[in-house]
C-alpha cells in the first residue's frame, strides 16, 4: 500500500515582472492519495490546480514555503525531481514539451532503464512496448519519431499514458490530460489509466476542468478547488453538481471567506 500525503502545502511562484512580492498560490492544501484510489482535483482556471501537480512532481519554478509532502513517509521535498520519478511518482503534463532528436523508442528506454535501476533486456522490451502501444492505438513507426515533436494533441496524450503504462509509477498525476482530445483520443486515453490502475493498484490524481473525463475514469473522491485550497470535498455526486451548476456557489463562497 502506497500513501501520498500533502499537508498544509503552501506555494509561491517569482513575480513575472520582478519587482513585487512573489505570488502565493497555493494556501494550505491537504490530500491524502492511496494505492487503488482515483482522486479528482476540479477548479475553475487559476485556482491552482496545476501548480499542485508542478509542485509534487518538482519543478523549479514552484517554491514551497510551508508544509510537508510524503510518499511513504519519505520526505518527497527533499528529492530531487528524478529521484521523485525513481520512488514512484509520475506526472503527465497538460502541456507535454517536445524533444527535438530524441526518439519516443529511445526515451522510452531510457526512462525505464533510469526507473528500474538497469535497462529491460531488449526482446522482452521490444515486446512490451508492442503490447502497450496496440492497446494506445498507436502505430509502431510511432517510436521512430522525435518525443511531441510534430505530434496532435491526441499523439501527444497518448505517448503520456504510454509511459504511464511502462513506467508503472505507484501514483500517477495527470493534468488535464482530456484537454484537446476528441471523442475517440479521449475514450483511448481513459482506458489506457484505467488498465494502468487496475493492473498496478494505483494512485491517481486527476486535474480536469470538465467532467466529461469522468464518464470514463471513474473517481472515488472529489475535491472542489477554489483560490489556492480545496474548499470542498464528496464523491461521483460533486461531480455531477459541478457539471450541473458550475463553481458558482464555491467560488462565492470563498469571496466571501
Amino acid at each position: 500500500m502506497t500513501t501520498l500525503e500533502i499537508k498544509d502545502l503552501h506555494v509561491e511562484v517569482a513575480n513575472p515582472d520582478e519587482t513585487g512580492e512573489p505570488i502565493k498560490i497555493l494556501k494550505g492544501v491537504n490530500l491524502t492519495i492511496k494505492s487503488g484510489e482515483t482522486h479528482a482535483i476540479m477548479g475553475p482556471n487559476g485556482s491552482g490546480k496545476s501548480t499542485l501537480s508542478y509542485a509534487i512532481a518538482g519543478h523549479p519554478k514552484y517554491t514551497v514555503t510551508q508544509g510537508t509532502i510524503t510518499l511513504d513517509g519519505e520526505d518527497v521535498l527533499e528529492m530531487s525531481v528524478d529521484e521523485r520519478a525513481r520512488a514512484g511518482l509520475f506526472l503527465a503534463m497538460q502541456y507535454p514539451v517536445e524533444v527535438p532528436g530524441v526518439s519516443v523508442s529511445n526515451f522510452l528506454r531510457t526512462a525505464a532503464t533510469a526507473i528500474r535501476g538497469e535497462a529491460p533486456k531488449l526482446r522482452t522490451w521490444v515486446k512490451e512496448v508492442k503490447e502497450s502501444m496496440s492497446e494506445l492505438e498507436i502505430d509502431p513507426a510511432f517510436g521512430e519519431r522525435s518525443v511531441n515533436e510534430g505530434f496532435s494533441g491526441g499523439e501527444k496524450k497518448r505517448q503520456e499514458i504510454l509511459q504511464l503504462s511502462l513506467l508503472k509509477p505507484k501514483i500517477a498525476i495527470l493534468d488535464e490530460t482530456d484537454s484537446g482530445l476528441d471523442v475517440d483520443a479521449l475514450r483511448i486515453v481513459s482506458e489506457g489509466v484505467n488498465r494502468y490502475k487496475e493492473r498496478e493498484t494505483g494512485g491517481i490524481l486527476l486535474i480536469t476542468h470538465y467532467t466529461r473525463i469522468l464518464r470514463y475514469i471513474q473517481p472515488d473522491f472529489v475535491h472542489v478547488f477554489v483560490n489556492g485550497k480545496i474548499v470542498a470535498e464528496g464523491g461521483p455526486e460533486l461531480a455531477e453538481e459541478l457539471d450541473a451548476n458550475g463553481y458558482v456557489r464555491f467560488t462565492s463562497a470563498a469571496v466571501g471567506a
